[in-house]
């Protein structure tokens, strides 16, 4: 639970939370912004291998992947799924501290909102006079 994503302004800012806040400002320092997220992980284990900016993380996928192909480890290099865009913080953030939990959401990936809309109860909407 280190780390985490928080959305701020329409960008995705990712905090270390063992850090301590700024005596000035109270804030922590962020270790990435960006606008959509990507996370790479491993379809047979579930595990997070690398999670952040879609370029990198593509990138990263897709280096990975060659390496353990030319190793001969097509299987290895099969399982590694990136899924990137605007999540929604909270599932991203469960991603990070749920073992397993990425494929949970692989699962529901096309029924999930858009990340970045923020949920109203229907209460809230006001009627038209």
């Amino acid at each position: 639970m280190d780390l985490q994503y928080q959305l701020k302004a329409g960008s995705y800012y990712l905090y270390d939370m063992r850090e301590t806040p700024s005596a000035v400002t109270g804030e922590r320092r962020f270790k990435l912004k960006t606008d959509s997220v990507a996370i790479a992980f491993d379809r047979y284990t579930g595990e997070v291998q690398q999670h952040g900016n879609p370029t990198r993380i593509h990138s990263w996928a897709t280096m990975t992947r060659r390496r353990l192909r030319a190793a001969g480890n097509l299987a290895q290099a099969n399982d590694i799924i990136v899924i990137s865009g605007p999540l929604p913080v909270e599932e991203l953030n469960k991603c990070l501290w749920v073992r397993g939990y990425v494929q949970r959401l692989f699962k529901r990936l096309a029924t999930l909102p858009h990340g970045k809309l923020q949920y109203q109860s229907p209460s809230s909407f006001r009627r038209a006079a």
